[in-house]
């Protein structure tokens, strides 16, 4: 039999400047949320595998069940991660214009109107208690987009939905800028939000 090729995760690369994104978000949190937090679950996340596999191996299923919660967790900062940093782009590049086409008429269909959308969002996103994400997401069964929160690095696939639109509200995302203020984070975003990117997530989705 042979040998399982082992698969090594990497640090995307940012897609634009620390500093494109601000003033709502500063590059000091950019260079900090990206270089720091993001790569330590990156890197954690290959130490778990890497134990894994060894534990796999020696058929040590007590030390594999062991490393679940680390590979969950780490995997699911990466994950979430990955899909945050292409949600957002500067305001030169188009950013904050709001959504388009399709994904634009249903969020009216399904929310009644945009800004109806965005207060649900910001009202579900500030809520979460302690570390999390906000997220919309698109049911492939019911075919309708839904609004939804996740504790710490959970993914929103584990609740059958497709991912859209994220927010991290862990406080590492805007303590330093906003201190305890996460309502006040939530809302600015918009002004950096990247439709184009979450426009080509929900075609692939429906397809």
């Amino acid at each position: 039999m042979s040998e399982i090729t082992k698969t090594v995760y990497q640090l995307p690369d940012l897609p634009y400047d620390y500093n494109a994104l601000e003033p709502v978000i500063t590059a000091e949190i950019m260079e900090l949320h990206y270089s720091k937090h993001h790569r330590a679950y990156v890197n954690n996340l290959n130490i778990a595998l890497e134990k894994y596999h060894e534990a796999e191996s020696k058929n040590d299923l007590s030390s594999m069940i062991a490393l679940q919660s680390a590979i969950k967790f780490n995997g699911g900062g990466h994950i979430n991660h990955s899909i945050f940093w292409t949600n957002l782009g500067p305001v030169s590049k188009g950013a904050g214009q709001g959504p388009k086409g399709d994904l634009a008429k249903m969020i009216v269909r399904d929310f009644g109107s945009f800004d109806a959308f965005k207060e649900k969002f910001n009202a579900a996103a500030t809520m979460i208690q302690g570390s999390g994400w906000g997220w919309l997401g698109y049911n492939k069964s019911s075919k309708v987009l839904e609004i939804a929160t996740c504790s710490n690095h959970d993914l929103l696939s584990s609740m059958g939905l497709v991912p859209i639109l994220t927010v991290d509200v862990w406080e590492h995302a805007y303590y330093l800028q906003y201190k305890n203020l996460r309502a006040d984070f939530v809302k600015a975003l918009w002004q950096v939000m990247n439709w184009r990117n979450m426009e080509d997530r929900f075609m692939m989705a429906i397809t």
